[in-house]
This record gives structure tokens, sequence and C-alpha cells, in this order.
């Protein structure tokens, strides 16, 4: 939420109709900074299982790799690798769930409120009612530049974090065990990563972007398939005449090398703040549940009995019948 509002302006930069719809004499108009929050309520409902999904994903696939390809194993695979590998099956997770939100609030960031006041959200909805399967025709174009954008930053943001680690160690001179100080060296780590890998991506965010529009401008095609597996293989490119390689084209006829880096510098910093925030808070939290669970565990478990109601002796036994006799020491009270 706090992010939203750059991620907006960098989606209307990005946008085929920039020039027209937001600037004037060469200068940005108003009309860039309104409505920064349109389309945040499909991201919100979304973006917790998705990002549930993810992580649950990732760290499953980290921590098997990691037992499976012990260091000193014949199979050796190298500790980026394994990140980047975990990190990648996570995201085509992720972004199964993601997408249909993603081509939503893309449309809505670019749709104007009309005069009778329904909301840019419920517009591109009304859009997509009939059509409920070309939500997910970004899916390729979403996870062909996550997949890059995840490879590239969680391996470094890892790498990053344990040598940070490492050196707040040797200046404490023992373990980092705060959570707040935790969490603000992988936020560090985090924003340093994701900004390098924000910026290198950035000319397949921009086909992303042209792509999800598309597929909001589309009108009602008869033959469109209703097939979802045939539409996350193939995304946008089966169901109009431009693909991600004719949007490619595209961006390079209409606005040169120059177009593939729009919004270059504003993704890198709202995704140096998004992941800062992100996965700091996510670490700390972390670490708090695992902090506590330990805690609990090391408790020690006392087990309160009342002995006043045990009687020894006394009872039945498959050896000497149904009854025990009383032991000599045991008086008539029991």
């Amino acid at each position: 939420m706090l992010v939203y509002p750059l991620d907006t302006i960098k989606t209307r930069i990005q946008s085929p109709d920039y020039k027209k719809l937001y600037t004037q004499d060469g200068k940005a108009t108003r009309a860039l900074f309104r409505g920064l929050y349109q389309g945040i309520g499909s991201i919100i409902l979304v973006t917790l299982p998705a990002s549930g999904a993810f992580f649950t994903t990732y760290e499953a696939l980290k921590y098997s790799l990691n037992d499976a390809i012990p260091p000193n194993s014949t199979l050796f695979m190298p500790q980026p690798v394994i990140n980047a590998v975990s990190s990648g099956g996570a995201e085509l997770v992720s972004c199964a769930i993601l997408t249909p939100a993603e081509v939503i609030k893309q449309n809505a960031q670019i749709t104007k409120r009309d005069i009778k006041g329904v909301s840019p959200t419920m517009q591109v909805l009304k859009e997509f009612r009939k059509h409920p399967f070309r939500l997910w025709s970004g899916y390729t174009a979403l996870a062909g530049r996550n997949l890059p954008f995840v490879a590239m930053q969680f391996p470094l943001f890892e790498h990053l974090k344990q040598r940070l680690m490492e050196r707040r160690r040797k200046q404490k001179g023992g373990n980092v065990d705060g959570i707040f100080e935790r969490a603000s060296i992988t936020a560090v780590s985090a924003g340093t990563a994701g900004s390098g890998a924000a910026w290198i991506t950035t000319p397949i965010d921009v086909i992303k972007t042209r792509m999800m529009l598309a597929a909001g401008q589309e009108r009602h095609n008869p033959q469109e398939s209703k097939d979802l597996g045939k539409l996350l293989t193939e995304g946008l490119a089966s169901r109009s005449s431009k693909g991600i390689w004719e949007t490619a084209k595209e961006v390079a006829q209409t606005d040169g090398i120059r177009g593939f880096f729009r919004g270059a510098a504003l993704r890198a910093v709202w995704t140096a703040l998004g992941s800062g925030l992100y996965l700091g808070i996510y670490e700390g939290g972390r670490f708090y549940l695992e902090d506590s669970r330990k805690a609990k565990e090391s408790e020690p478990v006392m087990q309160e009995r009342d002995w006043s109601k045990v009687k020894v002796g006394i009872g039945s036994s498959r050896s000497q019948g149904d009854t025990v006799k009383k032991s000599g020491w045991q008086d008539e009270s029991g």
C-alpha cells in the first residue's frame, strides 16, 4: 500500500498512450498523478494467498534441496543456484495466482473514472465479465518478467544478508538476535538486491505492461478459447495478433531502445522500498515466531499429579486373578 502510487505512475509511463494522455508540450500533466490508488483492491486481496504460496514454496524447495544436496556430496549445487531454483519455482506458483489481479490492476491504473462515479476497478471487471479466462492471458509475460527478476534478486539478497550478518556478529562478538536488527539487515539486503534486479529487468516489465493493457482493450472474439491451460502456456499471443515478440518489436519501432527502459529509475526506487519493507517485515516476523517456538520448547514440562488417588498393589492382574492382594506394608486404609 505504501509504494503502490509509484507503481501506478510507472504503469502510466510505460503505457503506449503515455504521451497522449499524461503529457502536454513534453511535460507531465496533473492527470499522471491523479487516482494513484486505482486498482489497489484486487492486489490487496490476491497478494495474501500469492505471497503465502511464494514463501511456502520457496522455503520448502530451498530446505529440500539443501538436505538432498549436502556440500560434500558428489552432486554439488552452489547455494546461489539453489536459491535461484527455489525462487523460480515459487514464482511460477505465485504468478498463477497473481496474474488476474495484475491484469485488473494495470488496466484500472490507466482507466478514467466515468461520470456515473463507477470505480475504475469495476469498469475493468465489467470488460472481463464475459471473458474471465482472458485475465490469465498475461501469465507468460508476468512469469517472463518475474523469473529472471527473482533469479537475480534472491541469490544476491541471501548473499548480502549473510555477509551483513557475519559483519554484525563480529562487531557484537556474538549472535544477531534482535528482531529489529535482523529485520533492518534483511531490509537493506533486499532493497539493494531488488533495485538492481528491477533496473535490469525493466525491458521485460515494459513488454508485460503493454501486453496486459492490451488484454483489457481486446473486444469480443467469438472463437476465444476457454482453455485456461492454453492461456497460461501461450499467453496473450494466442488471443491477439500481438505476442511477446510482436510487442517488443512495436516498442522498438515507436520508442527505440529508450522505450524499453521507460520508468526504470522509478521502478528501481519503488522496488527497493517495497522489497525492503516486504522481506524485512517477513524476516522479522519469521524470527519472532521461531524465537517464540524455541523458547516454548525449552521450557521444562511439569506434570502435576494427585498421588493421593494412586493405589499401589490394588487392581486386576492377568497372573493373579481379578484382584492383587495388598502389600505387606499397606494398612487397611490403603
